[in-house]
């Protein structure tokens, strides 16, 4: 079962599910979380391969929503608000056509259901090249990741994938060699001719990045008809990020109406 931390519990209401993106965990939204606590029961969740979540050899969006059906019967939930962000957002959208009776209502965080061009060549290289066992600190890491990538947001994003290892020195928690090889799986499109999600759906997208376009709107309404999409404007693809409290006010009026 997919590894969670919850919030607010006893809150009235469906709980609002939140999914992290690409080679990020649960950590990334516990901020959010605990604002949306004092109204919401929140489940986040690290999906497969990712954070504390177990390592599985196959990883696709059909597998990703299964693991999200999953860990909501065992907690005892038959239907949810859902949430997803870039990769998350994709398993979000998956799991609501797979599985649209779960999902009452549908948040996507910047992007879309189609397949995306590669895009993470120098990320996969800089991960690669380090060999987190022979790192005495999380400076000296960050210092190698420089030779790759010079955003210190960045470097401090997927660091927080170290973890101390028993044995000395560090390793990753997250199933780099897997998500390496599944990345095609990743990048791929969500919804299959015909899908189609019939109930509210919010796509959120930063103004200033270029993952939904205006001509994803098309796609978006074929397979999600009661979808809305809204514009944060001064954010890029880290909406929640950059501008947390425009994004928690679009998801309230959402959630709300």
């Amino acid at each position: 079962m997919l590894h969670y931390k919850t919030f607010g519990e006893g809150n009235d209401g469906p709980p609002l599910v939140i999914l992290h993106g690409l080679f990020g965990m649960l950590d990334n939204w516990q901020t959010l979380a605990r604002r949306w606590a004092e109204q919401h029961t929140l489940v986040l969740a690290d999906l497969r391969n990712h954070g504390r979540s177990p390592h599985e050899p196959d990883m696709n969006y059909d597998l990703m929503a299964t693991d999200v059906a999953e860990l909501l019967e065992e907690l005892g939930h038959d239907r949810c608000y859902l949430l997803g962000h870039s990769m998350g957002g994709k398993v979000a959208m998956r799991t609501a056509l797979k599985f649209p009776g779960l999902v009452e209502k549908l948040i996507v965080v910047d992007i879309a259901p189609r397949a995306y061009a590669p895009g993470h060549a120098t990320i996969f290289a800089a991960l690669e090249a380090l060999d987190p066992s022979t790192v005495a600190d999380r400076k000296e890491a960050a210092a190698q990741m420089a030779n790759y990538v010079n955003d210190p947001g960045i470097q401090l994003f997927l660091l927080k994938n170290l973890a101390r290892d028993p044995a000395g020195g560090y390793r990753w928690r997250m199933n780099l060699p897997v998500i390496a090889a599944n990345y095609d799986e990743l990048i791929s499109g969500v919804a299959g001719p015909g899908e189609r999600f019939p109930h509210p759906a919010l796509f959120l997208r930063g103004g200033n990045s270029g993952y939904v376009k205006d001509d994803d709107l098309s796609l978006i309404k074929t397979h999600f008809p009661a979808a809305e999409l809204v514009t944060v404007a001064d954010a890029g693809h880290w909406v929640h990020a950059e501008r947390p409290t425009e994004l928690m006010a679009a998801v309230d009026a959402f959630l709300a109406g």
